[in-house]
């Protein structure tokens, strides 16, 4: 009896493992197999976009140590092939997948070489020029492969009949030890009597089954993690009962909270009576939205409930910063009002004094005053309007091509242009420096340099200066203006840069200005990723200097 159970189990182990082994072997050969063809097409996919918009120029240089490309012209020759030469190929239209990319628009077959160890897999698909782009990759055969595994296949066939002959003698020893041993966590490694093998079986298949729920929902759980940490968006889940089952990183830093909040509730971490509102809506199943400033920034809540079998199980809270977007809104009705307002004034000026003249209440002594106001009033709207255009193409990032350009020279030329406007005051102008060339947009940077001089002139005083200073250190180009004129508060310096903003509205009028000049010159700068600086004392001069 002792011997018939130990040369039962051992040929049975035997059988089992090596059938296993093949079963497994094939499957394993035949999924890889899928694998390959799948992958073969998508990449044949990626490659054909590729060669359709770049032509035969997509495989310059190009380099492959797994795939085989083939592109074939529509007479069946070869155009190029990543690991031969073309002259070398013979005629590929007889091809089986060829033909088949020809008729239908794709095409598929596989090839075995003459030794039988390896097995060439090819797919074909017709460009738009009627080319014909083929990939293809080798595979070792089922033979190959058991031949290539047979040292280990060996090697676990012996250990496995070593082990099964230990364990054949043990039982054929003891019967009855087996069932004091049962190992319920590892149901099939129980050899025991065949009466118990359905009730093993069922527990290994109820393990099988919880493993594979349990398996399911770490994945799920890892998947959530992963994205919600990716998130720039803070996101908050509650239970019913307001405490937190999980809090991404952008939450956790908006919040100022870390791992140990999990499972406390949310009062704890965030006390707001708008907050905690929008969480009762939430758990009543009302929708809730607000905005609030929180560290400096403008956020947007969005605080949802989650349901499960139509019942309510918690709350979720989005976290969305529109900082950004909230400043873009201001700006952009700022601006509206502003250019309302701009262009309403002189226009309304322009209004009143034709009025006047159309209805001959103008003394004809007094005609040339009123012609004149209407022109300097059109000529400002001109300025303001060109302004404006300038400023909304440098918005629209649609940057002319950089070239080399001499600074010194720009700024020699701007000197020369507001020398007629700088004499009418007695202000002298000085340009200091030497030739500094730099990689830029010309007019981009004629604009800087006479935006700024143009303010220096505007706002200084009779008899005084501006010097513009340019020189070179390291890898940057200085611009510096300075002015000995009136100068900016303390107040205002930080805002001089935005649209339409002026300091003294009224003498800005007398100046002719239109409170864009600076705000062009910012665009500009930043256009060149230069940064700008100003250095202001009221009644003493104004100095900026814009490193690019």
């Amino acid at each position: 009896m002792t011997k018939k159970i130990f040369r039962s189990i051992l040929i049975v182990a035997t059988t089992v493992l090596i059938t296993s082994l093949l079963i497994a072997t094939s499957f394993l050969y035949d999924y890889f197999k899928q694998s390959e063809i799948t992958q073969l097409r998508e990449e044949l996919s990626l490659a054909a976009a590729n060669v359709d918009r770049l032509g035969s120029e997509y495989f310059d240089g190009f380099e492959s140590d797994v795939f085989r490309f083939t592109l074939v012209a529509k007479d069946g020759s070869v155009i190029y092939d990543s690991q031969a030469k073309p002259e070398n190929l013979e005629n590929h239209l007889e091809r089986e997948e060829i033909k088949e990319a020809v008729e239908t628009g794709s095409g598929s077959s596989d090839r075995y070489s003459t030794t039988l160890t390896e097995r060439t897999f090819y797919e074909a698909t017709r460009l738009k020029n009627g080319d014909i782009l083929r990939i293809s990759i080798s595979q070792a055969t089922v033979a190959a492969l058991i031949l290539g595994m047979l040292p280990a296949i060996g090697a676990i066939i012996l250990i496995a009949i070593i082990i099964a002959m230990v364990l054949s003698d043990k039982m054929a020893k003891s019967i009855i030890k087996p069932l004091n041993r049962l190992d319920l966590e590892n149901p099939t490694e129980n050899d025991t009597y065949e009466e118990l093998t359905p009730f093993l079986a069922k527990i290994n298949k109820q393990q099988q089954q919880i493993t594979k729920q349990m398996k399911k929902l770490r994945q799920k759980s890892d998947e959530f993690q992963q994205i919600t940490a990716s998130m720039n968006e803070g996101l908050v889940l509650l239970d019913k009962k307001g405490c937190i089952l999980s809090m991404n990183k952008a939450a956790k830093k908006l919040f100022s909270a870390n791992d140990s909040t999990i499972g406390s509730d949310f009062l704890t971490v965030d006390r707001s009576v708008s907050m905690n509102n929008a969480i009762e809506k939430a758990l009543s199943g009302k929708h809730s939205e607000f905005r609030e400033e929180r560290n400096g920034s403008e956020y947007q809540f969005i605080i949802s409930k989650t349901e499960s079998d139509n019942e309510t199980t918690g709350v979720v809270i989005l976290c969305l910063d529109v900082t950004e977007a909230a400043y873009a809104e201001r700006n952009r009705r700022e601006f509206t009002a502003n250019v309302s307002h701009e262009l309403k004034t002189p226009l309304q000026s322009i209004i009143g004094s034709a009025e006047l003249l159309e209805n001959g209440l103008v003394k004809p002594e007094d005609t040339g005053r009123f012609v004149g106001n209407i022109k300097s009033e059109a000529q400002r709207l001109v300025s303001l309007i060109n302004d404006i255009i300038r400023l909304s193409q440098l918005d629209e990032d649609k940057k002319p091509d950089f070239e080399p350009v001499d600074l010194y020279e720009v700024a020699s030329e701007t000197v020369k242009a507001l020398s007629p406007i700088a004499d009418k005051r007695n202000i002298k102008i000085n340009l200091n420096g030497t030739s500094c060339t730099i990689n830029g947009i010309r007019r981009y940077l004629y604009e800087i340099i006479y935006n700024l001089c143009d303010n220096a002139i505007r706002y200084n005083k009779d008899g005084g200066e501006v010097n513009i200073d340019i020189k070179k250190e390291e890898r940057d180009a200085v611009l510096t203006v300075y002015d000995n004129g009136i100068g900016i508060p303390l107040e205002h310096q930080s805002r001089i840069f935005e649209r339409f903003y002026r300091v003294d509205k009224s003498h800005s009028k007398e100046t002719g200005g239109t409170g864009l000049g600076l705000s062009i010159v910012k665009h500009a700068v930043a256009c060149h990723n230069g940064t700008i600086k100003l250095d202001s004392t009221p009644n003493k001069g104004t100095t900026v200097t814009v490193v690019i």
